[in-house]
C-alpha cells in the first residue's frame, strides 16, 4: 500500500508553512505532543528508545569536556533555518550561549543526530543542514557502533562522507579539541 503522502497529488496539498507561522504555535500539538519543524510542515517528535538517551548523554558530555572557548553546545535544542525548525540530539555553535538568547542559532559548526530507529529520516536530513551551512553533520548508528561523518557543504550537499566504526576515535574537523573514542562512547 502507497503511503498517502507519497501521492504527488496529496503532497500538493500539503498546507505548508513558514518559520515565522510556526513560531506563533504552540510548543504543543493538539494531541500534547512535542512537534519539529522541518521543509515547511509540522511532525510530531519520535520517542526516544533508552539506548537513543544513553548515547545522547554520553556524546553530550563528551562533546561538553572538550569544547573549546568561543563554542556554545546545545542539547535537543532548535536551529532555525530558511524552511524549518529541527532540534538536531547535539548542536554546537559559534558563539556563547547568552548568544542565542533572543533567536535560535541559524547554523552549527556540527550537528548531532542519534540513530537507533532513524537512519535514513537522519540521512535526508543531511541535505537540510548542508544548505544551512553546517560544517560538520554526525549521524550516530547507535545499533552498528559506528558514525557518519559528513563533511564540506557546498550547494546543499556534503561533499565528503566517511564512517568511522569499531574502535576508532573520531576528530572533529569543524570544532578544535573535539575527539570523541568510539569505544567510550558505545561502552
Amino acid at each position: 500500500m502507497t503511503a498517502i503522502l507519497d501521492l504527488p497529488e496529496l503532497r500538493r496539498r500539503v498546507s505548508r508553512l513558514s518559520v515565522e507561522e510556526y513560531h506563533r504555535l504552540d510548543e504543543f500539538n493538539e494531541n500534547g505532543k512535542r512537534t519539529e519543524f522541518i521543509r515547511g510542515i509540522v511532525f510530531e517528535k519520535m520517542s526516544k528508545s533508552p539506548l537513543h538517551a544513553t548515547i545522547a548523554t554520553r556524546l553530550f558530555k563528551l562533546v561538553l569536556r572538550a569544547l573549546p572557548a568561543g563554542f556554545a553546545a546545545r542539547l535537543e535544542q532548535p536551529l532555525t533555518l530558511a524552511d524549518s525548525e529541527p532540534e538536531p540530539d547535539i548542536s554546537v555553535a559559534r558563539g556563547q550561549d547568552s548568544d542565542f538568547k533572543h533567536a535560535h542559532p541559524a547554523t552549527a559548526a556540527l550537528v548531532v543526530e542519534i540513530a537507533v530507529s532513524s537512519a535514513d529520516l537522519d540521512r535526508e536530513l543531511a541535505s537540510l543542514y548542508a544548505e544551512a551551512g553546517v560544517e560538520e553533520y554526525w549521524i550516530v548508528l547507535g545499533q552498528e557502533h559506528a558514525v557518519e561523518v559528513y563533511r564540506l557543504p557546498v550547494d546543499g550537499a556534503y561533499q565528503e562522507k566517511t564512517t568511522v566504526t569499531a574502535d576508532a576515535t573520531l576528530t572533529c574537523a569543524s570544532v578544535p579539541g573535539v575527539a570523541v573514542s568510539l569505544d567510550e562512547l558505545f561502552a
